[in-house]
This record gives structure tokens, C-alpha cells and sequence, in this order.
């Protein structure tokens, strides 16, 4: 059986593995947290991995002492997270740590041979160049854990690469669909929290409202399944029932459905190719009676028109400016300092303030990154 280095262990997605990992009897090798201590110390005593991190380094001689005893070796910060992602005995490395912050402790595992089940959006919208070459020196795996990326991959599986259309991109449309710019004016953090379909940590839900969340999604569907943007049909479909399609050259759609829990694409992308069964409830498609399906609005909704126009660059810093921007501005919307549409005015303005520059190595996303939470900074 596989074993699991499991990133951002006590978030959503990091939770819901560990009940995966749990049912299907695999091993956890390495645990990491943001600042969790409590919960991750629970994780570990029940898991009992070789190491644990916590990223937030003030809270390391918390989990020290509630490990003490264990022969559990405990680190923090990037060093701690990206050894985390090493761990010499894991098979496969779940990265669902929420930011930026993923990107490197990716590309560590990459380097050290590991297999990636990946639910960090940051890694492949800043760096995907980065990624989809160290992946190809070294030939390791990546199976993706977003539903809707999840969905592509299955579906794909139905026909030859070669023979690919176009991919279809399904958004639930989040919880302000159909609202106007104007309206959206008014939004509050707590109005912006309360998703439709699905159970998110906070930045997700977030991005999930403002759709920078799809924008983003349709920047890591390039460069996972290596198309371009015209590739690309983002889709809103209210109901989160179809996950994502894909469209072959004879006309055919194969899409993959499911109820709208994230147990299923881990769960795949954990034990791939195989289908156990699983702790999620059945689709009844009689339930739901019909399925709709509309075209987004990317004038309300500004952002995902902006991660659509960073795609055509995405060989540049563009999209490490919008990520990098957004996160800050997320962060101070929801400690109310900012307006909800505030979001989209910042990672425009990063957007088309800051000179996009060619990605050729790992600083240069980081210099971008950078660049842009400062300027975000300034203007709040």
C-alpha cells in the first residue's frame, strides 16, 4: 500500500485525506500544518508518521511537548515543510497547503523522485513551468485532486490525448451568481463564505465568490493537460454535479459526475487507477431531476476575465502577479479592510503595473510574488 506525505494536514482537504487514507489502510510518513498545533499533535498520534511540521515556527515547542516521547521528529518553516515533502520513505506526496507556499516544497518532492496528488492551485498558477518540466526530467507522477481537474483526467481517459477538442471547465458559479458589479459592491465577507455546493477553507470559498478561484483552475487545466486557452470552455453549472467534461474531435463529450464531495477525487488521485469503494454517497441523477449550464459572467466577475488574459502570458511572472496580489487582497478582505470588489481592483492593478517577465528559475517567481504583495500593500 502506498505511503502518504500528507501537506496541510488539518485544513478541508488535508482532513478528508486523512479519512481516505484512513478507510483504504494506507500509511502517513509526514504530517504538516500552517499553525494547527493541537490538531496536527492529534493527527500524529493517531497516524503516527516518521515527522511532523508546522509551518508557523512559533508553535513548535507546543507540538514538541505534546509529541515528546513519541520518536516523532518535529520541524517547522519552508525547511521543515519542503523535508516534510522529501520524507524518504513516501510514495506519493498530497500537497493541499493553501497559497504560495506549496510551490516549493512541490518542487522538492519532485526532485527527490516523489509522486504528486496535488490540491495547491498556487503551484501550478505560479509556477507551472517550473513543475511541468521538473516533472518531465524527472519522471515522476502527477495526478490532480481539484474536482474539476480530477474530472478532466478521467474523462481523457476515454480516448487518445491526440484526439482532444477542447476542455469543458464546470464552475458552480459560486454564491453571488447573477448579481451585478453594483451589488456586489455590498458584499461582505460573511455573504462571501457561504458557498452553495461545496465545504471550503476560507481563502478557497473566497476565490470560489469572486471566481478567481475558476480563473485559476483554468490556468493549471493548461498546464496539466498541456492546451491552450482557447482549449479552454469555462462553463457555470449550478448544480456541481458534472465535475468537468472534455470534447474529442468526433464531436464526443465525456464528462465525469459525482456528488459534489472531495473524498472522490482524492481518493482517486491516491489509488489511481484503481475504484475501491468509498465512504461518499451515491448520484442519483433523478434526484436533482435536470442540470443547467450557462456561460460565465466575466464582466461582474472580473477576475476570472483577468486569469484568462494572464494565460496567454502564462510563460511570463502575469499569472505569480495575479496569485500573489489576490492573496493578499483576500486576506485583508476578510479581515474587513477592503471591499469585496476591492479584490478584483487590486490583482488587476498588480496586473497591469508590474512588468511580467519571462519564468526561467524559481526566483523569478518569487521576486514576482513578492513584487506584487507589496504593491497590493501599499494601496490598502
Amino acid at each position: 500500500m502506498k505511503k502518504v506525505s500528507l501537506l496541510g494536514s488539518t485544513g478541508s482537504i488535508g482532513v478528508q485525506s486523512l479519512d481516505v487514507i484512513k478507510r483504504h489502510g494506507l500509511t502517513v510518513t509526514a504530517l504538516a500544518a500552517k499553525s494547527n498545533w493541537k490538531l496536527i499533535a492529534e493527527q500524529a498520534l493517531e497516524f503516527k508518521p516518521n515527522l511532523v511540521c508546522i509551518y508557523d515556527s512559533d508553535h513548535v515547542d507546543e507540538l514538541k511537548d505534546a509529541l515528546k516521547g513519541t520518536g516523532i521528529t518535529v520541524l517547522s518553516g519552508m525547511d521543515g515543510l519542503c523535508e516534510a515533502a522529501c520524507e524518504p520513505e513516501s510514495d506519493i506526496v498530497l500537497n493541499s497547503v493553501v497559497g504560495m507556499v506549496g510551490l516549493e516544497p512541490t518542487l522538492a518532492a519532485i526532485n527527490a523522485g516523489k509522486d504528486i496528488a496535488l490540491a495547491n492551485k498556487e503551484t501550478l498558477v505560479a509556477g507551472g513551468m517550473l513543475v511541468t518540466e521538473a516533472i518531465k526530467q524527472k519522471g515522476v507522477k502527477l495526478y490532480p485532486v481539484d474536482s474539476e481537474h480530477s474530472a478532466i483526467f478521467q474523462s481523457l481517459e476515454a480516448g487518445n490525448r491526440r484526439d482532444l477538442h477542447k476542455i469543458i471547465l464546470t464552475a458552480s458559479g459560486g454564491p453571488f451568481f447573477g448579481k451585478t458589479w453594483e451589488e456586489l459592491e455590498q458584499m461582505t465577507a460573511s455573504d462571501a463564505l457561504k458557498h452553495p455546493n461545496w465545504n471550503m477553507g476560507a481563502k478557497i470559498t473566497i476565490d470560489s465568490s469572486t471566481l478567481m478561484n475558476k480563473g485559476f483552475e483554468f490556468l493549471e487545466a493548461m498546464w496539466l493537460f498541456d492546451v491552450r486557452p482557447s482549449q479552454i470552455e469555462v462553463v457555470v453549472h449550478r448544480e456541481s454535479v458534472v465535475h468537468s467534461a472534455v470534447e474529442f474531435n468526433d464531436g464526443s463529450i465525456i464528462a465525469q459526475l459525482g456528488v459534489p464531495d472531495m473524498r472522490i477525487p482524492i481518493q482517486y488521485a491516491l489509488l489511481y487507477p484503481d475504484r475501491p469503494e468509498s465512504s461518499v454517497r451515491r448520484l442519483s441523477l433523478t434526484d436533482y431531476g435536470s442540470l443547467s449550464f450557462q456561460k460565465p459572467d466575466i464582466e461582474t466577475f472580473k477576475c476570472l476575465g483577468l486569469c484568462i488574459k494572464a494565460a496567454e502570458i502564462a510563460d511570463t511572472t502575469a499569472p505569480a502577479i495575479v496569485n500573489a496580489a489576490n492573496e493578499v487582497a483576500v486576506a485583508s478582505f476578510l479581515r474587513g479592510e477592503i471591499g469585496f470588489n476591492d479584490i478584483a481592483r487590486l490583482a488587476e492593478s498588480a496586473f497591469v503595473n508590474i512588468e511580467h517577465k519571462t519564468v526561467n528559475s524559481l526566483s523569478d517567481v518569487l521576486n514576482a510574488d513578492k513584487s506584487a504583495r507589496d504593491f497590493v500593500l501599499s494601496k490598502i
